[in-house]
Order: structure tokens, then sequence, then C-alpha cells
């Protein structure tokens, strides 16, 4: 009961810690998406009606034409081989809680409100189509369930499976209805195309750890999946976890005023996550697997849209793989949650040799978000107009860079060209040219513009004091941004209101005013990340925000986790007062876990080493639960050791120095107010 009890109080911090994947709840980081899957979705405070203004109206105008103007091609391909969906539009975990909600994007069966950009209405409409797909001979995809999809390729005596979603309980539900019309068969391996969680989450949804101990299942992934997985996103996690709200709207009601997708796919489940290990690696391009009577063939893509990647193509089916390589809307380089900057040069050049290698050969091309696409000349076609748009993306920022432009003057300038802009999926639904522009900026020539004005500029609130003293005061500042805004010169205005609110966090009237500025941004936004990054501050502005309860880590995460990376984490919250203070040093010994831990507190910092050993420190002996219930979930030493779980030879207050040295984290600071 002990271990137990520890487990779930470790297990509520560590999930809010490492934002990795989550059991039942909590923040999960996987590249391009973090996951809230809070048990019980926290009641939201009501948003108020606000009217699209006239000038939202008119710059919209120019996307609406285009919109009416479609061929509906990508519409076609969407309902291209639809076979069923659940009777039943509710999924729910084992305790009865909503994990899914298939009937929770019906309002976007209406046409395109006045309160949103009708291109990314329209990018909506085509995502939120759910249920079971045929793509081609042999192949089936189950659509809408997640913001991921899920794959199932008839290998003869058995399913492979590509991408088992975020949760199980939605990885379950796929299968479910594939086994209701297409019979009942084993599955015989799964995929992960690459280290993000709504692409392997969803896996005890699908098999079990026996089945894959057992060698009944096989499970695949690239080279470099697992560190990644557990890794990508540990030391930036609660700051990435909470921007992540922004990112997704997780505090948004969804429909027309609200959150109506991520632009890349739907929302994201709040089911159970879990993760099993592979027990296949591809580490080369060209490798082949066989699985029952089908061959597949990888293309490694490292460094793309996520570290550890790859594109699968089946020689059988004539059919392409291709991860989250290429999708249906322009990726980020930078998402707004936060990341590593990804390479849009390397990604442009693994979409050239996938074109060279397998588009002469597919007649039909599928991937992990979004829909497939059909006939030789469509995918040649689709892959080499979206590797121009990065490639374009990449050089053109470069240029504007070596010419003296900033990465905010980059980004106000650089736009697609026709040809490439006018292809629904390279607009900027989920990533955008103006953040991923400057993502290149970035990449290259880091946060610095040069300018020695901002080299050591003041930090927002003693800024914004000054500015709006500047100005003449806030009433002054704000009757500005009023004129402002009822010019439509929203961006402005929300400068200006911005600086208020710093200044001046208790001023109401200047938060309401910025919140209507921010609803109007987010009504004109054709990115649907931008939309909730821009409700969500509202929000917050006029009510406070929703604090989010923390949440809990999944077990499978956090036994893949090597003990050295939660030590890393460890070291980014040392208090260096606390530190300065009280140098020290102890060995750790896990004694379920075989490893020994030299920890030293010196100069304000924690450095561990694996192996290694002081012979004149004292020495904890513990089990692995008993180190992170104690440097991670806030269990004290003293009751620890009081139970015989921990015992300490030598000085017994190093330790609990240590221990005590740890701040904890507090996952909803804020962001729009100071």
């Amino acid at each position: 009961m002990a271990v137990a009890r520890g487990r779930f109080l470790l297990g509520i911090l560590l999930g809010m810690l490492l934002a990795g994947g989550l059991a039942a709840g909590g923040l999960w980081a996987f590249g391009g998406v973090i996951a809230p899957m809070l048990m019980g979705k926290p009641k939201l405070p009501d948003m108020p009606k606000v009217a699209a203004s006239s000038a939202s109206q008119q710059r919209l105008a120019e996307t609406r034409k285009l919109v009416d103007a479609d061929t509906r091609v990508d519409f076609d391909f969407a309902e291209r081989g639809f076979v069923a969906t659940r009777k039943n539009p509710v999924i729910r975990n084992a305790k009865g809680d909503v994990v899914w909600d298939l009937s929770s994007y019906d309002f976007l069966k209406a046409a395109a409100p006045e309160t949103a950009n009708p291109s990314l209405w329209r990018q909506a409409q085509i995502i939120t189509k759910h249920g079971l797909y045929k793509v081609a001979d042999g192949i089936w995809q189950v659509r809408g369930f997640d913001v991921s999809t899920v794959s199932f390729v008839d290998a003869g005596s058995g399913w492979i499976v590509l991408d088992p979603l975020t949760t199980t309980e939605v990885a379950q539900a796929a299968l479910e209805l594939v086994t209701e019309h297409l019979g009942e068969k084993p599955v015989l391996a799964i995929v992960y195309s690459h280290s993000h969680l709504d692409h392997y989450g969803g896996v005890a949804g699908i098999t079990s750890r026996d089945e894959v101990a057992s060698g009944k299942v096989r499970i695949i992934a690239p080279q470099g999946f697992l560190e990644h997985a557990v890794s990508e996103n540990i030391i930036a996690g609660p700051a990435m976890g909470r921007r992540a709200v922004f990112q997704f709207g997780y505090t948004l009601p969804r429909g027309p005023e609200g959150e109506m997708t991520s632009g890349l796919g739907p929302g994201i489940s709040k089911g159970t996550m879990s993760m099993l290990a592979p027990s296949d690696v591809i580490t080369r391009t060209g490798q082949e697997i066989k699985i029952g009577d089908t061959r597949m063939v990888f293309q490694l893509t490292p460094g793309t849209e996520a570290p550890a990647e790859m594109n699968v193509f089946f020689p059988g089916t004539k059919a392409l793989f291709m991860a989250e390589n290429a999708n249906l809307t322009m990726h980020n380089l930078l998402p707004a949650r936060g990341a590593l900057v990804r390479d849009g040069k390397a990604w442009a050049d693994y979409l050239t040799q996938a074109i060279r290698l397998y588009a002469g050969q597919s007649n039909v091309m599928f991937a992990a978000h979004g829909i497939p696409r059909f006939g030789r000349d469509e995918i040649g076609a689709f892959l080499s107009s979206h590797r121009d748009a990065y490639k374009f993306l990449h050089d053109q920022s470069v240029r504007l860079m070596n010419a003296g432009l900033t990465g905010i003057e980059i980004a106000e300038v650089l736009e697609l060209p026709d040809v490439l802009s006018r292809q629904w999926f390279n607009r900027g639904y989920y990533g955008t040219m103006s953040h991923n522009s400057k993502a290149v900026y970035q990449r290259y020539m880091g946060w610095y513009d040069a300018n020695p004005a901002n080299l050591h500029a003041l930090p927002p609130e003693p800024a914004a004091k000054q500015y709006v003293e500047a100005m003449g005061g806030e009433d002054a500042v704000l009757e500005r941004a009023r004129k402002a805004s009822a010019a439509g010169e929203y961006r402005w205005a929300a400068m200006l209101l911005n600086h208020v609110v710093f200044a001046n966090p208790q001023n109401q009237a200047a938060r309401n005013l910025l919140a209507d500025d921010y609803t109007q941004l987010a009504y004109q936004a054709e990115a649907g990340t931008w939309r909730n990054i821009y409700l969500t501050g509202a929000q917050e502005l006029r009510t406070g925000g929703v604090r989010l309860p923390p949440p809990s880590l999944s077990q499978d995460v956090l036994d893949a986790t090597p003990t050295s990376l939660l030590l890393d984490f460890v070291a980014v919250r040392i208090n260096p007062e606390r530190a300065l203070a009280r140098p020290l040093k102890v060995n750790v010994v896990l004694t379920d876990a075989g490893e020994t831990h030299l920890l030293s507190i010196e100069n304000g910092v924690l450095i561990h080493e694996e192996g290694v050993t002081d012979p004149d420190a004292p020495t904890v002996r513990m089990q692995r639960v008993d180190l992170l219930m104690t440097l991670f979930a806030g269990v004290p030493v003293s009751v620890r050791t009081a139970s015989g779980a921990i015992r300490i030879e030598g000085d017994d207050t190093a330790y609990p120095a240590l221990a005590a040295m740890i701040d904890p984290i507090d996952t909803n600071f804020p962001i729009v107010t100071p």
C-alpha cells in the first residue's frame, strides 16, 4: 500500500513536471501537441457572445471568395471509402468519464459564421469527419476519433496497426469499429511512425504488454524513438504544458465562438495514455520488414516533424504512409507551445527523397493526420508542392535574414507565392508562415536581432509602466486603443492595451478591451492554433483563467524514463540560494534498479554521475520509487526512513537537505497578465 500511495503521489507531480504521456489525466507534450487530459474537464467560465466587427468581416472577404471557389477535391478525398462510424458518438473510460464525443463538432455542419475564418471552418469540416474508411485494398483508417488517425493494414493472418492514437480508450474503440465491419483478426504488429504521444499513447488499447513480450505482437519504431518519446519535453515540460493550454484551447468551449480544432486534426482525447517499448528498431532508409504477407520498406526522416520519425512504403499495395511529414496544412517549425526549432531545410530534403523513392510507384498516399490522396499524379503534385512550400519558407527567410531583416520583419513581408498558397494543404492552419519564418531566423541567429536597444531591454512590467507614463497615463492609452480598435487596427490596439494591463493588471476596463481585440483577431485567424491562443488570452483577461488541477503520469512512461534524465530535471529545479548555503555529496544506491548515482551540490549546481561513488559521502539505499517520491512528489524523507524504505549510512542530514532544495512548480503561472 505504501508503494502504491507513493506512485500515486509522484504521479500527480511528475505528470506536471515531465509534461509527458499520461494516464487518466495530465499535460503531456508530444512534439507538435501537448494533450491536456485531465479527469473530468473542469467547469469552464461562460464566454460572452462577441459579434464579429465589420473590420473583421472585411478582412475575411477575400478568404470567403477563395472558399466559395473551392473545387471540393479534399472533401471528396475525405469522404472516399467511408464504411461506417460509431452508433454511439460518446467514448467513455472504465469509470464512465467521457473520453471523446464524436458529436462535439456537429456545429461544423452549418455554413461558416461571421465568428470564424471561413478557410479554417472549411479545414475543420474536413478533419473532423469520423469513422472507418477504406483507403486501398487491404488498408483502412479510422479518422476523427482523436487528433491523429490510426491505420489498419491487412497482413493476411492479422493486422498491422500504424500509429494507435493518443489514448487507449479511443484506440480500442477504433479497433472495435474495424472488427465490427471487417471481421475479427489478431494484431500482428504495431508501427510507431514517430516519437510524439498521439502516435503511440493508445497502444494498450490495441495490444498488451504480455502479447508483445511473448512475441505475438511486434512493435516497430524508428531509431531513437524511445529516447525521444520520454525525453523531448522533460526539461521545459511545465512551461510547455502551460503554453499548450493556449495552443489547443483546452479551457475553451467547443463551438463557432470557441475552439474548433487545432487545424491539424480534431481535439485531443482525454483517456488513458500507455507506452510499450519497440521490439524492432528501424536504423536505415531502405530497411525492410515482412509481417504476415505484407512487406514494408522504411524511410528514416530524423529531425523533421519529430526527432525520430519514418515513412513507410507498402510495395504490395503501392501505398505510401507519410507519417506526419506531409499534412493537410503547413506544420510547425516551432510550435507556439515551445520546442526545439525544427529544420525546415531537412524537412524539405526528406520530402524530396520520398518523392524520388516512392511517389512514382504509389497509387495512394495516407498519413498520420488528415486525409489520403489518390493517384500517382495527385500524389506527386501534392508532395512536390508541399516540399516546395517548406523549401520556399526556409530559403526566403534566410535570404531576407542575410539582407538584414530581423525575424519579426521577415514575418511581416514573407508570403508563399500564389502557386503554393492556393493549395489548401500549404495554408497555415497549424503552423503559419509568420511564426515559421521567425523560427528559421531563430534557428540560425538566436533571439537577438543585433539592435543594441534590444540587447538588454527592460522586461515587460517595468517597460509597460514607462510606456504608459510616456503616453500620458492609462486613460490616454485607453483612448488611443479605442480609436485603433474602431479603425480595425487590432494588432496595434492589443500592443497598447497590453502595456496598460502589465502596468496595472487591476485595470479591468483595459483587460476587457484587450479581450475584445483578441477575440476579433481570433475570428480573423486562419490558424486553429492562433484562434485558440487569442481566445484563451481573452478568456483569462475576463475571468482570471481556469486553474487546472495537477496532472498524473503514466507508469509506462515513468518506467521507461532513465534515472539520469529524471535527475536532469531535479537539477533545473534546484533553488540556488539554498544550494549555495549547503554544499554536499550523496551516494544514491537504487537497490531494485541496480544503479548507483553520486549527487553533488556545489556552487549552487547539482551534478549527478552514474556508476560513481565517493567513499567520504553518505550513502542512501532505496528503491527507485522512493527516489521519485522524495525528490519529485514532496514526500518527506523522514517518512520513508521511518518505514525502513530508505536506509542512510553516514550523515543523515545531507539527502533531506538536497530534497529541500527543490523548488515547487506552479503550472498555472500567468501569461496575459504580470
